[in-house]
């Protein structure tokens, strides 16, 4: 029995009480469950069956709550609902609807599989992808998402093995299915897990589907009483296990990608990979041999799956280094001089390169990997083809470099931006390509790459073989990864980056700061003009929050805007574009900044004093981190 008798707000007794009463089915049948709360020296008894008994760990949890009187905690626990941001939602996990748990995947799973069959008629005939990674509860998330899905009729494609995020798009475009489902949490704390969802095209769910989505939850809250009963598992025909059929269709369409397989076949470079405690030891295991690579070195104690992370604070190969140390002294001792790093669930790609030199590891940012996988599928595809460019596409999301751009505006081919994440640019591939369209690569800053189109979606696995595979080449010619980078810098002009964020948990004090900046003046879109007392000046800002972008005649942006999230870019009459934004999955103010200079102009030291002073006066001028109490990235 949980009992209490402090004072607590009537409307969190309420949301508790509705919370246990919707978790009753899983109760041990004859065992009731007695809260007591007093509110207003009034006291509410509720007696019902609760599946919290079921699970001691939580029950253990909110009792612990009680006891200590923590009522901002377990507010914070009732208070709201996960809503679908990033093509799904992401969280903790933990009780209440604030959190992910057993009874928050099965009132998701029934509002999405609601939609679907209100969306696609043809659903029940084609079926839903569903895959899981390795973190905790990832696995019972995965198979309570499949029994409500098999009990509507409706086929189910469920890996039997933990898989790469890509597998799931590339399983849904493969077998023409009607959506697809994740369950992962990426590269975030092992406290937390996630549910991503695909639609029918491959790309991850943009909107309208979200809204309608979350609308479909709300309305479906009270679980169905076969939602908890995950025995249909074992005797449902519509259950299949796509994971021999996807294995072999994704490897050998990889393998059909080579350019230069004798270069693989006899290069003599060493690679060295970590998994980072994820699912993706396997699957680049395969990668590499089916594109004729030499076996590279695993860091051992990172090769398994392990929800623990427990050689890593944060299981991000993002954050440089500091994520790196254990592949860098495995490369070390092994005499391997470039590093591969999956996520956990191996949709991003970090990448690492020793200067034999001075034997000093050089971590590449995003956007340097950008530039040297889009300038290697650029190169591939004329090796291959002697195709009309006016057709031909490359992508990058705004925060990203504009790098691409540049390449493209000398090399000939189409460049297009999108919003931030690969939601919009895989969505935007499904368009081109229905238009006939070729599109090479698209990628993002955070580490994310897509390269070609058979996964709509970021794919570490995939950009992971291409990036050896570039190495090799690379080596073959005698030069090495940095030396193509400072090539290709040389030849579409140096852009340097400085990305970095700050923490904030006040919601308040982000919705603050951002209407500071659009209202500098006093009044609406008035924003900075300038920075440094006006030694550089603000010559466009373009604000996807609002929808103000003043490059337009009509001052209206022209990419998809929401008010739900913060976004605003300034362009610098030096070519510095700057971008601050909130997180979709993390308490996050994020900026993104990029000195684009002339190809001409080759002096590196002096635009990196640049960047660092403009840099420097933006966080101080714009986001005031001492007023606002915003807390620095760790380095």
């Amino acid at each position: 029995m949980i009992h209490s008798h402090f004072a607590l707000n009537e409307d969190l007794d309420q949301r508790i009480s509705q919370w246990l009463e919707w978790d009753k089915v899983t109760m041990v049948q004859g065992v009731t469950l007695t809260i007591h709360w007093t509110t207003d020296d009034r006291q509410i008894k509720v007696r019902i069956l609760s599946g919290l008994l079921r699970n001691e760990k939580t029950r253990q949890e909110i009792q612990s709550l009680v006891d200590n009187m923590n009522i901002s905690e377990l507010d914070a626990m009732f208070e709201s609902r996960l809503t679908f941001g990033t093509a799904g939602i992401r969280g903790a996990m933990g009780p209440g609807p604030s959190n992910m748990n057993d009874l928050v995947i099965i009132q998701t799973t029934q509002g999405l599989v609601t939609y679907l069959q209100e969306a696609c008629t043809e659903s029940v005939l084609r079926g839903v992808a569903i895959g899981y990674d390795g973190r905790y509860n990832s696995k019972r998330f995965a198979e309570l998402t499949t029994a409500i899905i098999l009990n509507r009729g409706i086929p189910v494609y469920l890996f039997s093995r933990v898989c790469p995020t890509p597998f799931i798009p590339y399983t849904v475009t493969h077998f023409n299915l009607s959506a697809g489902i994740m369950i992962t949490a990426s590269h975030n704390p092992k406290e937390d897990n996630g549910y991503k969802v695909y639609w029918q095209n491959g790309s991850q769910i943009i909107p309208p589907h979200d809204k309608n989505i979350q609308k479909s939850i709300v309305e479906q809250l009270t679980p169905w009483e076969t939602s908890w009963d995950t025995s249909i598992l074992s005797t449902s025909n519509l259950l299949k296990d796509p994971y021999s059929e996807v294995w072999d269709a994704y490897f050998d369409h990889l393998r059909g990608t080579v350019v230069y397989p004798m270069v693989n076949v006899r290069s003599p470079l060493k690679f060295t990979y970590t998994a980072m405690h994820g699912v993706g030891y396997p699957y680049m295991k395969e990668a590499f041999a089916v594109v004729h690579l030499q076996p590279f070195l695993a860091v051992s104690e990172q090769r398994d799956p392990d929800p623990e992370f427990p050689t890593v604070k944060f299981p991000n190969p993002e954050e440089g280094k500091s994520a790196l140390d254990l592949a860098i002294k495995t490369a070390d001792t092994g005499g391997s001089t470039v590093i591969l790093a999956n996520d956990p669930d191996a949709d991003r790609l970090a990448v690492a390169e020793k200067n034999v030199e001075n034997k000093s590891w050089k971590v590449f940012t995003g956007n340097e990997l950008g530039a040297l996988l889009g300038w290697w599928s650029f190169h591939c595809f004329k090796n291959k083809t002697k195709a009309d460019l006016d057709n031909v596409y490359m992508l990058a999301s705004t925060v990203s470099s504009k790098i691409l751009k540049s390449m493209a505006a000398i090399e000939g081919f189409n460049f297009i931006e999108t919003l931030t994440g690969f939601k919009w640019m895989g969505n935007e591939t499904v368009n081109l390509l229905s238009q006939g369209k070729t599109v090479l690569f698209a990628f993002e800053e955070a580490i994310g790459f897509m390269y070609g189109t058979a996964v709509l979606d970021k794919d570490g696995i995939s950009a992971g073989a291409k990036l050896a595979e570039l190495a090799c080449y690379l080596q073959d010619i005698g030069i090495t990864l940095s030396d193509k980078l400072a090539d290709i810098y040389k030849t579409y002009g140096h852009h340097i980056s400085k990305n970095s964020y700050y923490f904030c948990y006040n919601q308040e004090v982000i919705k603050q700061l951002f209407d500071r900046l659009r209202t500098f003046a006093g009044t609406a879109n008035t924003y900075p003009t300038s920075i440094l007392n006006g030694k550089y000046r603000i010559t466009s800002v373009r604000d996807l929050t609002t929808g103000y972008d003043s490059n337009q005649h009509d001052r209206k942006a022209i990419l998809p805007t929401s008010k739900s999230s913060q976004m605003i870019t300034f362009t610098f009459n030096n070519g510095l574009v700057v971008t601050l934004r909130t997180s979709g999955t993390e308490p996050k103010i994020k900026y993104y900044t990029e000195l684009c200079a002339a190809p001409e102009e080759q002096n590196v030291d002096y635009l990196r004093e640049v960047l660092k002073e403009m840099v420097d006066a933006i966080v101080e001028e714009f986001l005031q981190p001492e007023k606002n109490n915003l807390t620095a990235r760790k380095v």
